[in-house]
Protein backbone atom coordinates (compact mmCIF):
# COMPACT_ATOMS: atom_id res chain seq x y z
CA UNK A 1 0.00 0.00 0.00
CA UNK A 2 1.60 3.43 -1.12
CA UNK A 3 1.97 5.85 2.13
CA UNK A 4 1.50 9.83 1.17
CA UNK A 5 3.83 12.22 2.37
CA UNK A 6 4.64 15.60 2.85
CA UNK A 7 7.60 17.11 2.26
CA UNK A 8 7.57 20.94 3.90
CA UNK A 9 11.27 21.65 2.40
CA UNK A 10 14.29 20.46 0.48
CA UNK A 11 16.73 18.21 2.33
CA UNK A 12 19.60 16.37 0.93
CA UNK A 13 20.11 14.45 -1.96
CA UNK A 14 20.02 10.98 -0.31
CA UNK A 15 16.86 11.49 2.04
CA UNK A 16 14.78 12.86 -0.86
CA UNK A 17 15.65 9.85 -2.96
CA UNK A 18 15.46 7.72 -0.41
CA UNK A 19 12.01 9.03 0.66
CA UNK A 20 10.92 8.64 -2.77
CA UNK A 21 11.57 4.90 -3.18
CA UNK A 22 9.51 4.26 -0.03
CA UNK A 23 6.55 6.68 -0.05
CA UNK A 24 4.27 8.89 -2.23
CA UNK A 25 6.37 12.68 -1.30
CA UNK A 26 4.09 15.63 -2.15
CA UNK A 27 6.87 18.54 -1.80
CA UNK A 28 4.69 22.02 -0.91
CA UNK A 29 7.52 23.55 -0.95
CA UNK A 30 7.44 22.77 -4.60
CA UNK A 31 4.10 23.35 -5.25
CA UNK A 32 2.64 25.82 -7.99
CA UNK A 33 -0.72 25.95 -5.96
CA UNK A 34 -0.09 24.70 -2.45
CA UNK A 35 -3.57 24.80 -1.56
CA UNK A 36 -4.74 23.04 -4.48
CA UNK A 37 -2.07 20.33 -4.01
CA UNK A 38 -3.80 20.27 0.11
CA UNK A 39 -7.14 20.06 -1.37
CA UNK A 40 -6.17 16.72 -3.87
CA UNK A 41 -3.95 14.98 -1.26
CA UNK A 42 -4.51 16.38 1.88
CA UNK A 43 -7.02 13.99 2.98
CA UNK A 44 -4.76 10.93 2.40
CA UNK A 45 -1.44 12.12 3.70
CA UNK A 46 -0.25 10.33 6.58
CA UNK A 47 3.23 11.83 7.85
CA UNK A 48 5.02 15.12 7.14
CA UNK A 49 8.68 15.35 6.98
CA UNK A 50 9.85 18.57 7.89
CA UNK A 51 12.76 20.82 9.31
CA UNK A 52 13.23 21.72 13.10
CA UNK A 53 13.36 25.52 11.64
CA UNK A 54 9.77 24.99 9.64
CA UNK A 55 7.95 22.98 11.83
CA UNK A 56 4.18 22.49 10.95
CA UNK A 57 2.51 25.86 10.15
CA UNK A 58 -0.56 26.54 12.43
CA UNK A 59 -3.07 25.85 9.51
CA UNK A 60 -1.93 23.33 7.99
CA UNK A 61 -2.81 20.82 10.76
CA UNK A 62 -7.12 21.39 10.07
CA UNK A 63 -6.43 20.37 6.04
CA UNK A 64 -4.56 16.75 7.17
CA UNK A 65 -7.18 14.66 9.02
CA UNK A 66 -5.33 11.55 8.31
CA UNK A 67 -2.37 12.27 9.88
CA UNK A 68 -0.34 10.11 12.02
CA UNK A 69 3.20 11.29 11.98
CA UNK A 70 5.30 14.37 12.00
CA UNK A 71 9.14 13.44 11.12
CA UNK A 72 11.54 16.31 11.96
CA UNK A 73 15.14 16.10 10.46
CA UNK A 74 17.11 17.96 13.44
CA UNK A 75 16.03 18.42 16.92
CA UNK A 76 14.14 21.47 16.99
CA UNK A 77 10.71 21.29 18.02
CA UNK A 78 9.39 24.91 18.78
CA UNK A 79 7.44 25.02 15.78
CA UNK A 80 5.68 21.87 16.03
CA UNK A 81 2.10 22.37 17.96
CA UNK A 82 3.12 19.50 20.42
CA UNK A 83 -0.62 19.94 22.39
CA UNK A 84 -2.19 19.66 18.66
CA UNK A 85 -0.53 16.75 18.07
CA UNK A 86 -1.08 15.28 21.62
CA UNK A 87 -4.74 15.85 21.11
CA UNK A 88 -4.97 14.36 17.61
CA UNK A 89 -2.69 11.03 18.61
CA UNK A 90 -0.22 12.11 15.96
CA UNK A 91 3.84 11.29 16.68
CA UNK A 92 6.32 13.71 16.62
CA UNK A 93 10.03 12.47 16.06
CA UNK A 94 13.35 14.07 15.92
CA UNK A 95 17.06 13.12 15.65
CA UNK A 96 18.28 13.60 18.76
CA UNK A 97 22.04 12.72 19.33
CA UNK A 98 23.49 12.61 15.99
CA UNK A 99 24.16 16.06 15.42
CA UNK A 100 25.02 16.86 19.54
CA UNK A 101 28.85 16.66 18.38
CA UNK A 102 29.13 19.15 15.50
CA UNK A 103 26.78 21.69 17.13
CA UNK A 104 28.87 21.83 19.80
CA UNK A 105 32.13 21.81 17.65
CA UNK A 106 30.71 25.25 15.88
CA UNK A 107 30.27 27.03 18.89
CA UNK A 108 33.24 26.18 20.45
CA UNK A 109 34.60 27.20 16.83
CA UNK A 110 32.67 30.48 17.16
CA UNK A 111 34.06 30.85 20.72
CA UNK A 112 37.76 31.11 19.25
CA UNK A 113 36.83 32.95 15.95
CA UNK A 114 35.20 35.75 17.96
CA UNK A 115 37.75 35.99 20.80
CA UNK A 116 41.06 35.71 18.41
CA UNK A 117 39.68 37.80 16.18
CA UNK A 118 39.97 35.00 13.19
CA UNK A 119 37.13 36.68 10.96
CA UNK A 120 39.04 40.00 10.87
CA UNK A 121 42.64 38.96 10.52
CA UNK A 122 41.12 36.30 7.91
CA UNK A 123 39.97 39.67 5.77
CA UNK A 124 43.55 41.46 6.71
CA UNK A 125 45.31 39.22 4.93
CA UNK A 126 43.32 38.22 2.41
CA UNK A 127 43.02 42.15 1.52
CA UNK A 128 46.83 42.57 1.16
CA UNK A 129 46.96 44.81 4.50
CA UNK A 130 49.33 42.31 6.02
CA UNK A 131 52.42 44.16 5.30
CA UNK A 132 55.99 44.75 7.38
CA UNK A 133 54.67 47.05 10.20
CA UNK A 134 51.02 46.55 9.40
CA UNK A 135 49.44 43.82 11.79
CA UNK A 136 45.87 43.22 12.63
CA UNK A 137 44.59 44.88 16.37
CA UNK A 138 45.45 42.38 19.37
CA UNK A 139 42.93 39.53 19.99
CA UNK A 140 41.45 38.27 23.47
CA UNK A 141 42.78 35.14 25.22
CA UNK A 142 40.14 32.25 25.10
CA UNK A 143 41.55 30.06 27.79
CA UNK A 144 40.91 30.31 31.49
CA UNK A 145 37.43 31.87 30.87
CA UNK A 146 34.42 31.47 33.18
CA UNK A 147 31.99 29.44 30.59
CA UNK A 148 28.27 29.41 31.04
CA UNK A 149 25.87 27.47 29.61
CA UNK A 150 22.22 28.23 29.66
CA UNK A 151 20.46 24.55 28.60
CA UNK A 152 22.65 21.37 29.64
CA UNK A 153 20.82 19.69 27.59
CA UNK A 154 22.83 16.88 25.27
CA UNK A 155 24.02 20.02 23.19
CA UNK A 156 25.13 21.65 26.49
CA UNK A 157 26.78 18.76 27.97
CA UNK A 158 29.01 18.48 24.89
CA UNK A 159 29.83 21.94 24.81
CA UNK A 160 30.56 22.37 28.66
CA UNK A 161 32.96 18.61 27.87
CA UNK A 162 34.84 20.37 25.02
CA UNK A 163 35.51 23.63 27.10
CA UNK A 164 36.05 22.40 30.10
CA UNK A 165 40.04 21.83 29.78
CA UNK A 166 40.82 25.18 28.93
CA UNK A 167 38.23 26.77 31.36
CA UNK A 168 38.26 28.53 34.38
CA UNK A 169 35.54 26.72 35.68
CA UNK A 170 31.77 26.50 34.23
CA UNK A 171 28.19 26.80 35.34
CA UNK A 172 25.19 26.23 33.73
CA UNK A 173 21.25 27.19 34.15
CA UNK A 174 18.35 24.67 32.97
CA UNK A 175 14.74 25.06 34.28
CA UNK A 176 16.14 22.66 36.80
CA UNK A 177 18.81 21.30 38.14
CA UNK A 178 20.36 18.53 36.45
CA UNK A 179 21.19 15.45 39.07
CA UNK A 180 24.29 14.45 37.56
CA UNK A 181 25.76 17.60 36.15
CA UNK A 182 29.20 18.59 37.84
CA UNK A 183 29.41 21.88 37.07
CA UNK A 184 27.85 24.80 38.93
CA UNK A 185 23.92 25.53 39.04
CA UNK A 186 22.91 29.36 38.68
CA UNK A 187 18.93 29.92 39.48
CA UNK A 188 18.39 32.49 36.55
CA UNK A 189 20.01 33.24 33.19
CA UNK A 190 21.18 36.71 34.48
CA UNK A 191 22.80 35.04 37.29
CA UNK A 192 24.17 32.89 35.40
CA UNK A 193 25.94 35.43 33.14
CA UNK A 194 26.85 37.61 35.91
CA UNK A 195 28.95 35.30 36.93
CA UNK A 196 30.58 34.39 33.64
CA UNK A 197 32.57 35.38 30.73
CA UNK A 198 31.48 33.67 27.61
CA UNK A 199 27.94 32.31 28.13
CA UNK A 200 26.84 29.77 25.34
CA UNK A 201 22.88 29.50 24.18
CA UNK A 202 22.21 25.87 23.96
CA UNK A 203 18.70 26.03 25.08
CA UNK A 204 14.99 25.36 23.31
CA UNK A 205 13.41 27.46 21.32
CA UNK A 206 9.74 28.30 21.63
CA UNK A 207 7.49 30.20 23.72
CA UNK A 208 8.87 29.22 26.69
CA UNK A 209 12.42 30.56 26.42
CA UNK A 210 11.29 33.09 24.16
CA UNK A 211 13.91 36.33 24.41
CA UNK A 212 15.26 34.50 27.39
CA UNK A 213 18.71 36.24 27.01
CA UNK A 214 17.34 39.98 27.04
CA UNK A 215 18.78 42.96 28.17
CA UNK A 216 18.80 42.67 31.82
CA UNK A 217 21.10 39.18 31.29
CA UNK A 218 23.51 41.29 28.82
CA UNK A 219 24.05 43.67 31.28
CA UNK A 220 25.09 41.46 33.12
CA UNK A 221 27.30 39.24 30.89
CA UNK A 222 29.14 42.87 30.92
CA UNK A 223 32.06 44.65 28.36
CA UNK A 224 33.80 41.79 28.80
CA UNK A 225 31.23 39.07 28.04
CA UNK A 226 30.98 37.55 24.72
CA UNK A 227 27.50 35.58 23.54
CA UNK A 228 27.52 32.31 21.47
CA UNK A 229 24.01 31.10 20.18
CA UNK A 230 23.73 28.09 18.61
CA UNK A 231 20.11 27.47 19.87
CA UNK A 232 17.32 29.71 18.30
CA UNK A 233 17.25 32.78 17.07
CA UNK A 234 14.09 33.27 19.42
CA UNK A 235 16.13 32.59 22.40
CA UNK A 236 17.75 35.98 22.18
CA UNK A 237 16.20 39.48 22.33
CA UNK A 238 18.11 40.40 19.00
CA UNK A 239 17.50 44.18 18.97
CA UNK A 240 18.45 44.16 22.55
CA UNK A 241 21.99 42.54 21.48
CA UNK A 242 22.12 44.91 18.28
CA UNK A 243 22.03 47.64 21.33
CA UNK A 244 24.38 45.65 23.87
CA UNK A 245 27.25 45.85 20.58
CA UNK A 246 26.55 48.99 19.69
CA UNK A 247 27.05 50.44 23.42
CA UNK A 248 29.79 48.31 24.50
CA UNK A 249 27.50 46.49 27.33
CA UNK A 250 28.85 43.08 25.78
CA UNK A 251 32.44 42.62 24.36
CA UNK A 252 31.10 40.74 21.15
CA UNK A 253 28.87 37.45 20.21
CA UNK A 254 29.06 34.25 17.67
CA UNK A 255 25.62 33.65 15.86
CA UNK A 256 24.42 30.63 14.31
CA UNK A 257 20.60 31.62 14.49
CA UNK A 258 18.68 34.54 13.91
CA UNK A 259 14.92 35.61 14.50
CA UNK A 260 13.84 36.20 11.40
CA UNK A 261 16.09 33.25 9.34
CA UNK A 262 17.50 33.86 6.55
CA UNK A 263 17.06 37.56 7.16
CA UNK A 264 20.33 39.10 9.09
CA UNK A 265 19.49 42.58 10.74
CA UNK A 266 21.63 44.60 8.54
CA UNK A 267 23.16 46.34 12.03
CA UNK A 268 25.36 43.08 12.73
CA UNK A 269 26.71 43.01 9.24
CA UNK A 270 29.59 45.13 9.15
CA UNK A 271 30.78 44.56 12.94
CA UNK A 272 33.86 43.39 14.06
CA UNK A 273 32.62 42.47 17.34
CA UNK A 274 30.42 39.18 15.52
CA UNK A 275 30.93 36.40 13.71
CA UNK A 276 27.73 35.04 11.82
CA UNK A 277 27.07 31.79 10.25
CA UNK A 278 23.98 31.02 8.55
CA UNK A 279 22.44 28.16 10.94
CA UNK A 280 25.43 25.60 10.38
CA UNK A 281 25.61 23.99 12.84
CA UNK A 282 24.56 20.37 12.00
CA UNK A 283 25.77 21.31 7.99
CA UNK A 284 28.45 18.50 8.42
CA UNK A 285 28.52 14.96 5.83
CA UNK A 286 28.22 13.02 8.54
CA UNK A 287 25.51 14.42 10.64
CA UNK A 288 23.46 14.83 7.83
CA UNK A 289 24.12 11.19 6.47
CA UNK A 290 23.09 10.38 10.16
CA UNK A 291 20.34 12.89 10.43
CA UNK A 292 18.80 11.26 6.72
CA UNK A 293 18.64 7.33 7.78
CA UNK A 294 17.21 8.00 11.57
CA UNK A 295 14.44 10.24 9.85
CA UNK A 296 13.63 6.65 7.36
CA UNK A 297 13.77 4.96 10.32
CA UNK A 298 11.47 7.12 12.72
CA UNK A 299 8.83 6.80 9.77
CA UNK A 300 9.74 3.21 9.20
CA UNK A 301 8.92 2.22 12.93
CA UNK A 302 5.46 4.08 12.89
CA UNK A 303 4.36 2.80 9.58
CA UNK A 304 5.69 -0.81 10.17
CA UNK A 305 3.66 -0.49 14.08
Amino acid sequence: MTIDLLALQSFSESLETALDARYMVHRLHRAADPQGLLAAIGPKVRGIVTGGGTGVPADLWAQLPALEIVAVNGVGLDAVDLDQAAARGVAVTTTPGVLTDDVADLAIGLWLALSRRMMISDRFVRQGRWKPGANPPLATRASGRRVGILGLGQIGRAIAARAAPFAAGIAYHSRRPVDDAPYAYAASPVELARDVEVLFVATAGGKDTQALVDAAVLEALGPTGLLINVARGSVVDEAALVAALEAGTIAGAGLDVFEEEPYVPADLLNRDDVVLQPHRGSATAEARAAMADLVLANLAAHFEG
